[in-house]
């Protein structure tokens, strides 16, 4: 995902095989994808600099990751790097951040801001880091079911690098989290159904419910237009993750762009149905409110017995594809622009160790301002034809017609020459305001 071709498998072809990383089909596919890669190269560098500072892009500085050579078992063929800050006390947490395509974790490191943090409340981070090898682009395969199940592949090679980081680190194995862009968010998606029982919480940033792409077509559909599922039936992909897991589950912060060309907004939604359905929370959130220097919006999802948020949605206006940044030595500021996909807006590093309660708080504390209520918010209208409503998450397509999210509303025909205004109000609800929208 971090880039055009799908987190991003190969193109289309014979069918997968069955449990395990080698054989015809695996080599097959490879090569497949080294062809694309090459013949879509300007295509894979995509529009990911939109929102870039007018003064130019930060120049990113290359942070002293320490390479890891040996961690166990690493049935995924990954790469283990640490970042440990000057200054890391006994039994600290760790942060495990996942790159996305084309990325590695050095590129993560410099421009993502997490180590800013590290750094300020003392925590570790573990960039693991995919290869060619795996992929042609370089991405996490979260659509391939030999590296997203519990035991196996790349999955459970993340999981062993939080075993060693608590040998080898001193690290508290209670406190882990994760947290990764477009094909690392959706690699997010799978630790956190695959192993609850070892991250207490987790940010998928442009990412991908858990379960949705089992295959290279499937994995192109998740990604644009989306695919609408019940919540129930998203729930059940990750208990049936880890059978018999009673919980708690992780809490989950979900980040998108409203303007995301390459992995549909509707992906927030659907990651919000399926984790509000995990902690059997409804749809509907019981706090919103805007953050940061853009008013990123923010829905919480509070804990059935009141307390903080277990799932929290923030949707960044006017930005595409990328981990959200704010350059700057502010107390809220962090990352750079140096390079692609990460795009100046909000340092999402600050909110989301904020949300996994690194900060120095036990537990993340309500926003600063008050709540906004969200019949008090101005309604917000696009206008837009039907297939485009439905790949930006605001409508569903059956049997080629379209309907409203949240209202039902009948559009019409799945095509690009119906075109209708929606408004959101609440969030995530649409309504047909053709001629009436403010």
């Amino acid at each position: 995902m971090s880039h055009a071709v799908p987190s991003h498998p190969a193109p289309p072809g014979p069918p997968p095989p069955g449990p395990g990383r080698g054989g015809r089909w695996s080599r097959t596919v490879r090569r497949l994808a080294a062809v694309v890669a090459l013949a879509t190269g300007a295509a894979l560098a995509g529009p990911g600099t939109a929102g870039a500072s007018a003064t130019g892009p930060t120049e990113a500085r290359a942070a002293a990751l320490e390479r890891v050579t040996s961690f166990g078992a690493n049935p995924g063929g990954l790469n283990m790097y640490v970042y440990r800050p000057a200054t890391l006390p006994a039994n600290a947490p760790v942060v495990v951040a996942l790159h996305g395509c084309t990325q590695s974790a050095q590129v993560y490191s410099d421009n993502s801001g997490l180590n800013t943090f590290a750094d300020r409340h003392g925590f570790l981070v573990v960039y693991a880091e995919t290869t060619t090898v795996n992929n042609a682009n370089k991405c996490f395969n979260w659509f391939q079911p030999g590296d997203t199940r519990r035991g196996g592949g790349e999955a459970a090679s993340i999981r062993q690098m939080v075993a060693h980081a608590a040998t080898a680190y001193g690290t508290d194995t209670g406190r882990a989290q994760v947290t990764g862009l477009s094909a690392g968010g959706a690699m997010t998606s799978v630790m956190l159904a695959a192993y609850p029982d070892v991250f207490t919480a987790g940010a998928v940033v442009a990412g991908i419910p858990y379960g949705c792409g089992t295959d290279v077509v499937s994995a192109f559909g998740c990604m644009s237009p989306g695919v609408d599922r019940t919540p129930a039936a998203w729930a059940r992909a990750v208990r049936d993750a880890h059978p018999g897991f009673a919980g708690p589950w992780p809490r989950v912060a979900i980040w998108h762009g409203d303007n995301d060309p390459t992995v549909a907004p509707r992906n927030a939604d659907e990651l919000r149905d399926q984790w509000t359905a995990v902690h059997g929370l409804g749809q509907t959130p019981d706090r919103t409110s805007t953050i940061g220097p853009n008013s990123t919006r923010r829905s919480e999802y509070l804990a059935a017995d009141g307390g903080a948020s277990v799932v929290e949605v923030n949707r960044v206006p006017g930005i595409g594809h990328g981990t959200p940044v704010d350059p700057g030595s502010g107390a809220e500021q962090c990352g750079s622009t140096g390079t692609q996909h990460f795009i100046d807006s909000v340092c999402s590093s600050y909110w989301i160790t904020r949300f996994f309660g690194l900060d120095g708080t036990t537990t993340p504390e309500p926003p600063v301002d008050p709540p906004v209520d969200p019949p008090t918010e101005p309604a917000a209208c696009w206008t837009a034809n039907n297939y485009e409503h439905v790949r930006a998450g605001r409508a569903t397509t059956t049997g080629g017609q379209v309907y409203a999210k949240g209202s039902g509303q009948h559009l019409g025909l799945y095509n690009t020459f119906v075109t209708h205004t929606l408004k959101e109000s609440p969030a995530g609800h649409y309504v047909v305001a053709d001629g009436s929208c403010p």
